[in-house]
């Protein structure tokens, strides 16, 4: 095993929030994002639709489950089922989504090939698809939550997302390692 993945693992082991999600049974230390995203902005009420894009495995649309919302996950993984989760297995951008969504979650992340440049690029490319998404699905007063890194292509994501959004803010959740560059974009009303 190289060394770089030997470290991952031992930090993965050791990390306090994926201990945490084995012990309240969520399937990724993600959900404790979404968590920490949604007790600041109050985005998730039992009742409304969510779709989740990239949802693999599936912790953000558990949350979202679990708080009485209808999810419609969709990824190109498999996604083992979850109560009151709808699943749709392919790309969100060939996938017909029907009807208004109240909230749309984005954790997605292209597949990394370790060079920095690419996969901003990449990261871009997917970030201004999901808008275009929320643009057919989202409701006028609906939210929008993205995960972004830090980088190259970040100014052209934030620059995206306020020109289609009337309200951008940026969150880094604790549950987000300290040292990654991942952050998150939680916007509110189509423009």
């Amino acid at each position: 095993m190289p060394k770089s993945s030997k470290q991952w693992l031992r930090r993965h082991v050791t990390d306090a929030y994926v201990r945490k999600a084995r012990q309240q049974g969520y399937r990724s230390r993600a959900a404790f994002k979404l968590l920490e995203v949604d007790e600041k902005e109050k985005l998730i009420r039992p009742g409304m639709t969510v779709i989740d894009l990239g949802a693999a495995p599936g912790g953000w649309s558990q949350v979202a489950a679990q708080k009485g919302a209808r999810v419609i996950a969709v990824d190109l993984l498999d996604i083992l089922p979850i109560p009151g989760v709808t699943v749709m297995k392919g790309d969100f951008r060939e996938i017909a989504l029907e009807g208004k969504a109240d909230l749309v979650l984005s954790d997605l992340s292209p597949n990394l090939s370790g060079i920095r440049n690419v996969d901003q690029a990449r990261g871009l490319e997917l970030a201004l698809a999901a808008v275009g998404t929320c643009r057919k699905l989202l409701k006028l007063d609906g939210a929008f939550v993205i995960k972004a890194f830090q980088g190259e292509a970040f100014e052209a994501m934030a620059a995206a997302l306020a020109a289609a959004f009337e309200k951008v803010k940026v969150f880094k959740p604790a549950a987000s390692r300290g040292e990654s560059r991942e952050t998150y974009f939680v916007c509110r009303a189509l423009k």
